[in-house]
């Protein structure tokens, strides 16, 4: 069963979030700026990133999308 979890910036602000199924990344997961403007997201599984990866520049538009290697 996954169960959510939260990264967090020293400053307390949110980093990362995302699903862990026994302590591996699975599923989507999104990381912010310490503004709290998201940077990056992706999916997961097994522990490895799958599929498209979205970039964003700090308005929040897509800057960059790429493929995992898998």
């Amino acid at each position: 069963m996954n169960k959510q979890h939260t990264e967090y910036h020293k400053d307390g602000t949110v980093w990362a979030r995302g699903e862990m199924e026994n302590d591996t990344p699975e599923g989507y997961w999104e990381w912010f700026r310490k503004d709290g403007t998201k940077m990056r997201s992706g999916y997961f599984k097994a522990g490895k990133q799958v599929g498209e990866w979205t970039t964003y520049d700090r308005q929040g538009k897509v800057y960059k999308v790429t493929q995992s290697q898998e």
